[in-house]
């Protein structure tokens, strides 16, 4: 494995390509330490140690996603979230709105007309989350309740609407990092700067786990960890082949056609979008009750029931709404992103058949029918992972601290794995060698 790392290093393009992703990396990272405008870095770190700070919800996902810049309320405190927002969004607009559809299946220039409008839609997700986020900071809910001082050394309003601007800059700038990244440098940009946040939170994890629990049990989440990652990989691996044969055409006196493939279809075929889904649903009960919580203390009974059963991951409750919302949102978004029927046309449209199926309809309906089985296995699978860190709360009460949480390690091993084959299939188109024998 080093020599092959030596060997990429060893060619001038793909090193050129290596060192500029890191760099990118590098600047990123160090922007989820620069504080924003008016807030007292000093006083965060004291809320961020102080008993009974937490955060729940979407902004537990979004911390995770920008590496920990969110509780720090740095200049790239939303992270990559926003883009990622702003893209699934898009994605669901095909479906609802033709036009998206059409810019869709024009190539190259209607898909840089859709790229263009996340873009837009990313600013505007930005500027509502920073807002939402220093809202919720000043009422004091972002840490918990033993937050020692003011977060803000000014409270005026032309100060908070800098920091708004300054939070929903810093979202521009890394998506324009990520782009740069995916242009210029090895892999997809958003997701490697994602990887790069949730990887760089896994040593302080163990560090605190190590710290307040024990060897045993640092050693037992390690081991917890490994078997969660081959595991990951062996599901992300998997797929059903569905084998197509495709006609041989005489166009001339040149025959084309006659070759065997197959059709992939993956059992994780949704990713970690589900998940994502399931997550922001499940924070919406929990912000309208903080937003309806009067100064007196006096709560409402539907208040106090969803600070008791819809907030903490611990619930019974939470982790059952959790895991079905999970599961549907994974045959929604497979739904609308796998259309058996364009398949099948497409295959009919270049002679490609599937062996004892008839083309046409008969083909439509033996897609949905693989489809519908196989993706069962796969929300099941989706839910037990993400169910991850919600039992360790339960078991370790090490939830804060658990760096193998099902969105992690999707990320993780996904990112992972795609980026060694890009790097590999570069490796092999000069050297005719890959990264991994």
């Amino acid at each position: 494995m080093f020599s092959a790392i030596m060997r990429a290093f060893s060619t001038p393009d793909l090193r050129n390509k290596l060192l500029f992703t890191l760099a990118i990396v590098a600047i990123y990272r160090l922007g989820s330490f620069i504080p924003a405008p008016f807030v007292n870095y000093g006083v965060v770190k004291e809320c961020l140690n102080a008993d009974g700070a937490s955060v729940n919800g979407i902004y537990e996902l979004v911390n995770l996603f920008s590496g920990g810049a969110l509780l720090q309320l740095s200049i790239f405190a939303l992270g990559i979230m926003p883009y990622i927002t702003a893209s699934i969004i898009t994605q669901l607009l095909r479906v609802v709105i033709p036009r998206f559809e059409t810019l869709y299946k024009e190539g190259q220039a209607g898909q840089a007309k859709l790229t263009q409008y996340t873009r837009y839609l990313t600013i505007a997700l930005g500027l509502l989350q920073s807002t939402t986020l220093i809202a919720v900071a000043r009422q004091g809910a972002l840490f918990g309740s033993n937050c020692p001082g003011s977060i803000f050394s000014e409270d005026s309003w032309w100060a908070i609407s800098l920091m708004v601007i300054t939070m929903t800059a810093g979202t521009g700038v890394i998506m324009w990092l990520a782009e740069l990244v995916t242009e210029r440098g090895v892999g997809n940009g958003m997701s490697l700067l994602i990887f790069a946040s949730i990887a760089a939170r896994f040593p302080a994890s163990l560090g605190s786990i190590a710290q307040t629990k024990n060897v045993e049990t640092l050693i037992g989440v390690i081991a917890v960890g490994v078997v969660i990652v081959l595991l990951v990989i062996l599901v992300e691996q998997s797929q059903r082949r569905i084998p197509v044969q495709y006609a041989k055409r005489m166009v001339g006196k040149r025959s084309y056609g006659g070759q065997s493939t197959y059709l992939p279809i993956k059992v994780n075929m949704a990713g970690v979008v589900p998940v994502i889904f399931a997550s922001s649903l499940l924070y919406l009960p929990g912000l309208i009750a903080q937003f309806n919580k009067p100064a007196d203390g006096k709560l409402a009974p539907w208040v106090i029931w969803i600070d008791n059963n819809l907030t903490q991951g611990g619930q019974p409750l939470y982790m059952v709404m959790y895991f079905l919302l999970i599961v549907a949102f994974t045959y929604f978004y497979v739904s609308i992103t796998f259309n058996p029927e364009e398949v099948s046309e497409n295959m009919k449209q270049y002679g490609g058949f599937i062996p004892g199926i008839r083309a046409g309809r008969p083909t439509t309906e033996y897609l949905e029918y693989v489809l519908s089985r196989i993706t069962l296995p796969g929300a099941l699978y989706l839910g037990l992972v993400a169910l991850i860190p919600l039992v360790a709360l339960t078991l370790l009460n090490a939830n804060a601290d658990f760096p193998f949480g099902g969105t992690s390690i999707l990320i993780i091993v996904g990112v992972g794995l795609e980026t060694v084959k890009q790097i590999s299939a570069q490796m092999q188109q000069r050297n005719y060698e890959g990264l991994l024998k």
